[in-house]
């Protein structure tokens, strides 16, 4: 049976605050295998959005992917890397103990639209330090038309060399208007499809645009229609987490009293300068974005 999560639209900053469509996480589900942050934007007309415009802030426990399908976006992060994020290439930015990213769409993107998604990192590798990954996935042809983009993990002989601490999918997927597509998945993995254009049947569920459908572990294929027009859609999944966390903000912990310990530490870098595992950050880039306050509720496990 295939769970439908709706989307719900939150501003993701900038002085126009451009609207994202979020499905993960949700009060009724918070993990697809490690898979714990899904955004889906656009196509945004950067000229009437102000476009992506995230200053400095931090991550921590967690990997970060980029996806797009139109536009380009700097990554500037304080491992020292910069990237230029383009269509069709995976940006994977893992935090460990803590580091410090941007993302600001280019001048010369007119259209940007994508989906932002986040991963935990089990126990055993939360704390290790940060590291960034590109990868650009060649397409396979469907037996039907169209074709996938195997970003992570392996699906139809596709495999991606981006090792990830925890088994999981992640894969673009493009069907003609009409067409059906059967495929074999992991049954140790649970799934999760996120409908970008156009509409689709995902094991006899119907997703419309921004929907995700959610399929629980145990399924050997999934059986994929494409509606009327052309579709587009974002396939993860992965080996079941088995851990619990705590997520507030851009940190994700093992605990409140953890995660209180991760923002005094950013705070602290970012008003003193010191540096620590928020790292260094070049000269002259935008103010770094303050945490919220901590609320007055103590923060509960999920998953």
């Amino acid at each position: 049976m295939t769970e439908l999560i709706t989307p719900r639209e939150v501003p993701l900053g900038g002085l126009r605050a451009m609207t994202v469509r979020r499905t993960l996480p949700t009060r009724t589900r918070s993990l697809v295998g490690a898979w714990c942050f899904l955004d889906h934007y656009g196509p945004d007309h950067v000229a009437e959005t102000g476009g992506m415009e995230v200053a400095r802030h931090p991550h921590t426990c967690l990997a970060t992917v980029s996806w797009l399908f139109t536009g380009e976006i700097d990554h500037l992060d304080s491992g020292g890397n910069s990237a230029r994020v383009r269509p069709g290439e995976l940006n994977l930015m893992s935090a460990g103990r803590g580091i410090t990213h941007s993302e600001f769409s280019t001048p010369e993107t007119d259209v940007l639209h994508g989906v932002q998604l986040w991963f935990a990192l089990p126990d055993h590798a939360r704390l290790g330090d940060n590291r960034f990954d590109h990868y650009r996935p060649e397409p396979v042809a469907l037996p039907d038309g169209g074709e996938i983009l195997v970003f992570l993990g392996s699906l139809l002989g596709s495999t991606s060399p981006v090792e990830t601490p925890t088994e999981l999918i992640g894969a673009e997927i493009r069907m003609p208007a009409g067409t059906k597509l059967t495929l074999p998945v992991n049954p140790a993995h649970e799934h999760a499809l996120l409908v970008d254009t156009g509409a689709a049947a995902l094991d006899g569920q119907d997703l419309n645009r921004g929907d995700l459908g959610f399929v629980e572990a145990g399924a050997e294929s999934l059986e994929i229609v494409a509606g009327a027009e052309d579709l587009r859609a974002v396939l993860i999944g992965g080996e079941p987490f088995g851990e619990q966390i705590v997520m507030w903000w851009n940190f994700i912990g093992r605990s409140h009293d953890e995660i209180v310990a991760f923002r005094e530490a950013y705070q602290h870098e970012i008003t003193t300068g010191e540096v620590g595992d928020f790292g260094p950050f070049p000269v002259g880039t935008p103010t770094p974005i303050p945490a919220p306050p901590m609320p007055n509720a103590r923060l509960r496990l999920r998953g």
